[in-house]
């Protein structure tokens, strides 16, 4: 897996509480080979359109940084509709969806969701 790291992307979502008890889930990827995170964006209600407009704007991110991305890896959440998928089967990578329940497939992202949450304010 180390020899393909420069070409895989993988993304999540993770929630954040807010002050007036109001959940935010919040969208990133991460660049398997530099661990570089970008936040694609954050909202209280994340459906369908949402989410295909911030992989819209990460395909143009991913233009401008010239760099091969072959693959994409994220979890069966249902947020992640088909048109999300084709959005970035259209710029050639292949999507690959981790195995139900198994967050060890998608251990970068999980790691650095851990990280920001442990993170002292």
């Amino acid at each position: 897996m180390r020899h393909y790291r420069q070409q895989l992307l993988t993304c999540d979502f993770f929630t954040v509480e807010t002050i007036w008890l109001q959940m935010l889930y919040v969208l990133f990827f991460i660049k398997l080979g530099t661990r570089r995170v970008y936040l694609a964006g954050m909202t209280a209600h994340p459906d369908g359109r949402w989410v295909v407009q911030q992989a819209r704007q990460m395909v143009w991110a991913l233009e401008e940084d010239a760099a091969d991305k072959r693959c994409l890896i994220h979890d069966n959440d249902s947020k992640f509709t088909a048109d999300f998928d084709t959005v970035f089967q259209s710029e050639g990578l292949h999507v690959i969806h981790t195995p139900f329940q198994a967050p060890n497939a998608n251990s970068v992202a999980e790691r650095w969701v851990r990280s920001a949450r442990t993170v002292p304010l």
